[in-house]
């Protein structure tokens, strides 16, 4: 059973996450910020990861770390509960548009912690969400264990290019999940042991 109930508390934040890795995409998340709660939405229904997730944070600062730390969260939560990450298919990858937005995401289950994007050649706010934001929670997540690359190819409305890349994303990330119904008990590495 891959689920389980996951906590983060900070000086800064408060978060308690709910997943089941082998859902269909239901989600009740609350963050008090309306922007991120959809882009999370969006992970969960393209994914089929069931997401409950209820943060707080000194979001009358800055969305800062609320949006990194629900990251680090979800990504440590997913490596807890894939295990030994034997039968793992481990790679995923997308090419998703939306609209005029067209991104590539790829990821590798890989237990070394890389993230490249271009996002930040796409600076300015959707709302009053700075698209830096996508960085910092993409950031969070890969610290956790994970290869993550984001590349945009086109795009001119921020919000399409941010929820297009949580969409890549999430399908690149249900890929990787996924067990191999012909392999289930192998480890997909060439090592002795996960995480190189």
């Amino acid at each position: 059973m891959r689920q389980g109930t996951f906590s983060r508390k900070t000086r800064e934040t408060h978060l308690d996450l709910s997943l089941d890795l082998d859902g269909n995409g239901v989600y009740e998340i609350n963050t008090g910020v309306g922007f991120f709660n959809h882009m999370l939405e969006t992970i969960s229904r393209h994914s089929l990861i069931n997401i409950s997730l209820s943060g707080s944070g000194d979001i009358h600062v800055d969305y800062h770390h609320l949006v990194e730390d629900t990251g680090i969260l979800l990504g440590h939560a997913l490596i807890q509960l894939l295990g030994d990450k034997r039968g793992l298919k481990r790679f995923g990858w997308a090419i998703l548009p939306l609209d005029e937005a067209l991104v590539e995401v790829s990821i590798d289950i890989s237990g070394r912690p890389f993230y490249v994007s271009n996002l930040s050649n796409y600076k300015g706010l959707i709302g009053n969400f700075d698209m830096e934001l996508g960085d910092v929670f993409f950031q969070g997540f890969a610290s956790m264990g994970y290869t993550l690359h984001i590349l945009v190819q086109r795009g001119e409305n921020r919000h399409h290019i941010l929820e297009a890349s949580c969409k890549a994303f999430a399908h690149a990330l249900r890929q990787a999940i996924q067990i191999d119904q012909d392999h289930p008990s192998l480890l997909p590495t060439t090592k002795d042991y996960f995480g190189a």
